[in-house]
């Protein structure tokens, strides 16, 4: 697994990290705060049980606006978003992962 050598917020409209291995993934932020990993915007499982989220109400100003990111121990980050929401750690295997969808989705958008 690769770990993330540089970290930058670009503009409060992305966020790009430069890996270990050399790869370079900019994550729009409205992507990373729709893609958050926190219950509750996935749901979750729990002894085969899913549990759906709740519903989304209307959005609060800030919701894609970055105010915080904090490293968790040596495997994840976790944001603190400007309305307030910071429930969601980002592994660096989830990070990876999205940074994969990222560059297959970019490659198959045709103009």
């Amino acid at each position: 697994m690769a770990t993330p050598q540089k970290i930058k917020l670009n503009k409060q409209e992305s966020l790009t990290i430069e890996w270990d291995n050399g790869k370079v993934n900019t994550y729009p932020l409205i992507f990373l705060r729709d893609e958050s990993p926190d219950a509750g915007n996935k749901g979750e499982t729990i002894l085969w049980t899913h549990y759906a989220p709740p519903p989304p109400g209307p959005d609060k100003p800030g919701k894609y606006e970055i105010a915080n990111i904090q490293k968790v121990g040596n495997y994840a980050i976790n944001i603190t978003w400007k309305d307030g929401e910071n429930a969601g750690i980002y592994s660096w295997s989830v990070l990876e992962r999205l940074g994969e969808f990222l560059d297959i989705k970019n490659n198959l958008d045709v103009e």
